[in-house]
C-alpha cells in the first residue's frame, strides 16, 4: 500500500458524496468518498488525513499526460524496478514520497522503463482511500 500523508484542503458536497481535495507537500490530491461533514466528522477542512491507495492501482506514463483524464498525477523517477515472469514492481521518487506500482513486466520492457526514468505516476479519483 502507498500511505501519504496530508490535509484536507477543499470540500465538494453532492448528496451522500463527498469530492475531497487534499494537500500533500504542494500535490493536490482527490479523492471521493460515501460521506458528507455531516456523517464523518473526519471532513473537515484543515483536517490531517491519510491518503492510501494500492500499488496495482498505480497507473504509470512516459511523456506528456495532460490528455489523460487522471486528476491524480506525481512525476517522479524511477528508482528501482523488480520485475518477475508476470508482473513487476517499480518504485518512483516523487515529490511526496517514494510512490510504488506493481504493472505487468510487458509493459515495463515496452515502456523502456529503467531506474533513471522520468515518468508520472497517476490513481483514479475513486481508488483513493482517505483515513486519520
Amino acid at each position: 500500500m502507498n500511505v501519504l500523508t496530508g490535509n484536507i484542503e477543499k470540500l465538494t458536497v453532492s448528496g451522500s458524496l463527498t469530492l475531497v481535495n487534499i494537500l500533500v507537500q504542494n500535490i493536490s490530491i482527490s479523492a471521493i468518498v460515501i460521506d458528507t461533514p455531516e456523517t464523518a466528522t473526519y471532513l473537515t477542512i484543515g483536517n490531517s488525513i491519510n491518503v492510501v491507495f494500492k500499488e496495482t492501482e498505480v497507473i504509470i506514463g512516459k511523456g506528456n499526460t495532460d490528455g489523460i483524464s487522471m486528476r491524480n498525477k506525481f512525476n517522479g523517477i524511477v528508482e528501482k524496478v523488480e520485475s518477475k515472469e508476470l508482473l513487476s514492481k517499480l518504485s518512483i521518487a516523487t515529490s511526496v514520497g517514494t510512490i510504488s506500482s506493481i504493472i505487468t513486466t510487458n509493459a515495463v520492457k515496452q515502456l523502456e522503463l529503467k531506474e533513471g526514468v522520468a515518468v508520472t505516476a497517476m490513481v483514479k479519483t475513486n481508488e483513493i482511500l482517505i483515513s486519520e
